[in-house]
């Protein structure tokens, strides 16, 4: 039986109750890795649509442990860096290790006249906590890594609306490669690779809701032009389990030279702008 390409590794995933989040822990726990899964399971203000549960990152953990992998979940919050570094020193208690880091927990208040803050304090200040508490423990180890920041195709071009919440959604997005590429050249002596993938529009509950619809139409009608979203291939949305096969690809060592990169998961989205 061919050994499995993260067999004994360790990933650790903010924002995996449900979604992209969720179709990584599954997808890496699939391809051998442990899981260190981390979820908010509570609202924010600003935020209209539902968030994630308790109930859905037991149901993370329900996948993960069915594909045959070991998890373990914590309610974290990415704005405050001691609660991740609890979530994630409980995972090493039980891993021992850290190789992968998956900086997802994203939200997106489009429509928000008070977005700005917690956008950016979810999405880019978020990611950077990630990012910071990972680091130590795999720099120590001495064996490389691998860091993947989940930005967006509004990561990559100036698309959005005039809404406080959209500015800061796209700010934060484009903020990510910021912190990718600096990151990238501090961690490169140590072996750790950095990157971030830019998804275009995905079936999840984050942008599959009546408040995200409502916006990208008023979005159309107010520009005359086809919504943020639109892709070049005929598809007008990506499943979670399409971002989650780049992921997977460049979390693995077949991807062991690639680093600083933006990639683009996204039917074509940016380049047809």
């Amino acid at each position: 039986m061919m050994a499995r390409p993260l067999e004994g590794k360790t990933a650790f995933i903010t924002g995996a109750a449900r979604g992209q989040g969720r179709a990584y822990a599954v997808r890496l726990a699939t391809d051998g890795a442990n899981v260190i899964a981390v979820d908010l399971c509570d609202r924010i203000d600003s935020v209209p649509y539902p968030l994630g549960t308790a109930e859905d990152l037991a149901q993370t953990v329900k996948l993960v442990e069915d594909a045959g992998g070991r998890i373990v979940a914590r309610q974290g919050d990415v704005r405050d860096r001691a609660s991740l570094e609890a979530a994630l020193q409980a995972g090493l208690d039980e891993f021992g290790r850290l190789d992968i880091v998956i900086a997802n927990a994203g939200i997106a208040p489009m429509q928000s006249a008070d977005g700005w803050r917690d956008v950016i304090d979810v999405n880019l200040t978020g990611a950077y906590h990630t990012v910071d508490v990972s680091t130590p423990t795999m720099i120590e180890q001495g064996e490389g890594g691998s860091i993947v920041l989940i930005s967006s195709a509004a990561g990559l071009a100036g698309v959005g609306s005039a809404d406080a919440g959209s500015i800061g959604y796209t700010a934060a997005k484009h903020g990510l490669v910021g912190l990718m590429r600096l990151y990238a050249n501090l961690l490169a002596p140590h072996d750790i690779r950095v990157n971030s993938v830019h998804p275009s529009g995905v079936d999840t509950p984050m942008i599959n809701n009546e408040f995200i619809r409502q916006w990208l139409t008023d979005l159309v009608s107010k520009s005359g032009r086809a919504p943020g979203m639109s892709n070049a291939l005929p598809v007008q949305i990506l499943q979670a389990e399409d971002i989650a096969n780049a992921v997977a690809w460049l979390v693995s060592d077949q991807a062991r030279y690639i680093t600083g990169v933006t990639l683009p998961v996204d039917a074509g989205s940016v380049n047809k702008r």
